[in-house]
């Protein structure tokens, strides 16, 4: 297939370009570079199965010319929880790039595979969760929640599109990805953050208290899981959790990675209350999958444990610092 990938420079997708290129799939990639980088994907430049564009997602015109020929439409790119930025550019760039995406596969009568999130069950204490499990969203006025909304958003304007349309769509729910390529910010997650601190010797900053816990899924596995949800087509509409199902509290997550990393130095912490992070900050304090459909839908089992999948991101986040694994 020829598949157009939005947000191709960023960490999820150029890795997922790398995959779809070895198994002979041609790839269009997007991205406006905002947060993505050509270092991701120079190794591709001269891949005659490869073409990118840089543009934004908002521009629906720009868009429909680049993916004028793809058969179907990966689309990843998308502004994450605004901690410290601006909501506005959570909601616009998702729902605009969203229904872009959505419309141009309507034109062509393509499949798109929309990236979404395990933030869109916010605080439902039912875990894990299910993929038909009720959302529980905070206050209009806690803005960290419009990135929730706004990926709600894209599910429910691309399940409309199926049904009104029948443009088919699959819908992905990532749950903390984390590898090469990364984002050495807080928009990378936790560890792109804490192993930085640990290799700098600084405290490492840990919003709250630590006890809340996540899942962390090693890229490769990730990839294996949207490129099984790429080449499935039994279900005009689909729904799934990708993910690895190990729960560990943010204090654990922390206290394994300064133990790989074996600096030598002293463990130092630093607790940030939510409070500091502004406008009424709300965490959740569980986020577990149930991987039950894509395990039997289509063969996705998560094969990189924690520890191994820390020990190559250290190894290559310490490469890219300089500073000796």
């Amino acid at each position: 297939m020829k598949i157009g990938i939005t947000g191709a420079a960023g960490f999820i997708g150029s890795n997922l370009t790398d995959a779809l290129l070895a198994r002979n799939h041609s790839v269009v990639g997007i991205d406006n570079l905002s947060m993505g980088s050509l270092r991701n994907i120079d190794h591709l430049q001269k891949c005659a199965g490869f073409q990118f564009h840089k543009l934004d997602v908002r521009d629906l015109e720009l868009m429909r010319s680049a993916l004028c020929d793809v058969d179907c439409v990966v689309h990843l790119a998308a502004y994450k929880i605004p901690r410290y930025g601006n909501a506005i550019e959570t909601l616009e760039i998702n729902s605009m790039g969203g229904r872009n995406v959505l419309e141009i596969a309507r034109e062509g009568r393509r499949r798109v595979v929309l990236a979404s999130t395990s933030d869109i069950y916010g605080k439902n204490a039912s875990v894990p969760f299910r993929e038909d499990a009720d959302s529980l969203i905070g206050p209009t006025t806690i803005r960290r929640w419009s990135y929730a909304v706004s990926k709600l958003f894209d599910e429910h304007m691309a399940l409309a599109y199926e049904s009104s349309y029948g443009v088919p769509v699959t819908i992905l729910r990532f749950f903390g990805s984390y590898g090469p390529r990364q984002h050495l910010s807080w928009w990378g997650g936790p560890q792109s953050v804490f192993i930085s601190a640990i290799l700098k010797d600084e405290p490492i900053e840990i919003h709250g208290d630590g006890t809340q816990t996540r899942s962390f899924t090693y890229i490769d596995d990730l990839v294996d899981g949207i490129v099984r949800a790429v080449e499935y087509d039994q279900e005009s509409a689909a729904i799934f959790n990708l993910g690895n199902t190990q729960e560990v509290t943010i204090l654990e997550l922390a206290k394994l990675i300064f133990e790989l990393c074996a600096t030598g130095n002293e463990m130092r912490l630093k607790l940030v209350p939510y409070s500091s992070l502004g406008a009424n900050y709300e965490d959740v304090l569980r986020r577990i999958p149930d991987i039950t459909r894509a395990e039997s839908r289509l063969g996705f089992h998560p094969r990189v444990g924690l520890k191994e999948g820390l020990t190559r991101t250290i190894a290559w986040q310490s490469s890219l610092m300089e500073v000796p694994a």
